[in-house]
């Protein structure tokens, strides 16, 4: 039997620092201070807010506001899930009292899980509990709903499809061992309406068919020449991007990477370590990086077009662009707004909480924090 041993990302860092040295204190270190603006700020507008339970910021956490015909879908970890239009709230269930740790993913239904395993499917006009399925590890990231499947990655490695309407488990695929990796998991990414890509803790990307199981293609986009096992980690904990007939992956201490799926081959490869879902955007793209650096690369070429080191150690999210800007939340809560073609700082807006979870969803910036609290912003 293999054992496995998942590691909180402080956990990971703080024992790759130590190998190797003499003094087993290690001090974390500082946060920047806020960089000071210089000309006109930019600002968002909070146009929605709800607070829930907080989570443990050891444990990486996806959850994520969802949004459907209008109505934004938001998940309590203590187990609820509710509906709201604007300022209205629909409906409101308790889901589990086991809690919930992952979600929400809203089309044809609503889709969240919890860290026992447990996977549950709601109604979206009203939130009663359509079915629940028992998984064979925690859920930790949303799941993906296309082509009538409910595809799902358990923390164990073990992906899960499940027939969208009734319940029922149509296939599952085993992804392989690893001794150690980090406590996380990204999402599964649709690449097409038959084919999603899961990416995984050996540093590989799979594609597999939704409707039958069966796997397309296999290619590992990351390496590592560490000397520990704790230094040859390179897990995929940020999604895959597809953008056009490339993908582009990111790995904790390994490299960011843009592979073309037509030929499987990789176009290029940057050292990078991050476990956040990068973003592309104008033939650009964004890193943030596990120091907290900011990175700009060319989509084509790999060439690195800025890189920005204001916010070090601000325990950065993902990066995501909302009009013209490029926005990213750190530990404080900040909502940084940062020009795409340069790297400066251009203004700023305040949540509450380490920011967790960045998306945008029809020009609306969508934001949960390890706090509880769940926004949706927009540009003045």
């Amino acid at each position: 039997m293999n054992q496995k041993f998942k590691l909180p990302l402080a956990i990971a860092i703080a024992s790759a620092v130590l190998v190797g040295c003499s003094s087993n204190k290690v001090k974390e270190a500082k946060p920047n201070p806020l960089p000071k603006l210089t000309e006109s700020k930019k600002a968002l507008v909070p146009v929605f807010s709800r607070s829930v339970s907080s989570t443990n910021k050891a444990d990486p956490l996806r959850l994520q506001l969802d949004a459907s015909d209008g109505v934004v879908f938001t998940l309590d970890p203590k187990g609820e899930v509710a509906a709201y239009r604007g300022k209205q709230r629909l409906w409101v269930k308790k889901v589990s009292k086991l809690g919930l740790s992952s979600g929400v993913e809203a089309a044809e239904g609503i889709v969240v899980g919890n860290s026992k395993g447990q996977l549950f499917a709601l109604d979206q006009a009203t939130g009663e509990q359509k079915w629940t399925a028992q998984l064979s590890g925690a859920l930790l990231s949303p799941s993906l709903v296309q082509s009538g499947r409910v595809i799902t990655i358990a923390n164990d490695g073990t992906v899960f499809a499940h027939d969208a309407s009734s319940g029922q488990q149509v296939w599952a695929y085993k992804l392989p061992n690893v001794q150690f990796s980090l406590r996380g998991q990204p999402s599964p990414v649709s690449l097409d309406p038959r084919t999603v890509l899961i990416a995984s803790a050996n540093a590989y990307v799979y594609a597999i068919d939704t409707i039958s199981g069966i796997p397309r293609f296999q290619r590992r986009v990351a390496v590592s020449e560490g000397r520990s096992d704790i230094q040859r980690l390179i897990d995929i904990d940020g999604d895959p991007v597809v953008a056009g007939q490339l993908m582009v992956t990111t790995s904790f201490q390994g490299q960011v990477t843009v592979t073309d799926l037509a030929s499987q081959r990789v176009v290029w490869s940057e050292d990078s370590s991050s476990t956040k879902r990068p973003e592309v955007y104008d033939n650009k793209v964004f890193v943030s990086s596990t120091d907290g650096k900011l990175t700009a690369y060319d989509l084509s070429t790999g060439e690195k077009l800025w890189e920005n080191d204001s916010l070090l150690n601000r325990h950065l999210s993902n990066p995501v662009v909302l009009g013209s800007d490029l926005i990213v939340g750190d530990l404080d809560g900040v909502l940084h707004l940062i020009d795409p073609a340069t790297g400066k700082l251009v203004g700023r807006s305040k949540t509450s909480g380490e920011v967790n979870t960045l998306r945008v969803i029809e020009n609306q910036l969508y934001v949960s924090t390890r706090k509880g609290d769940l926004s949706i912003w927009q540009n003045r």
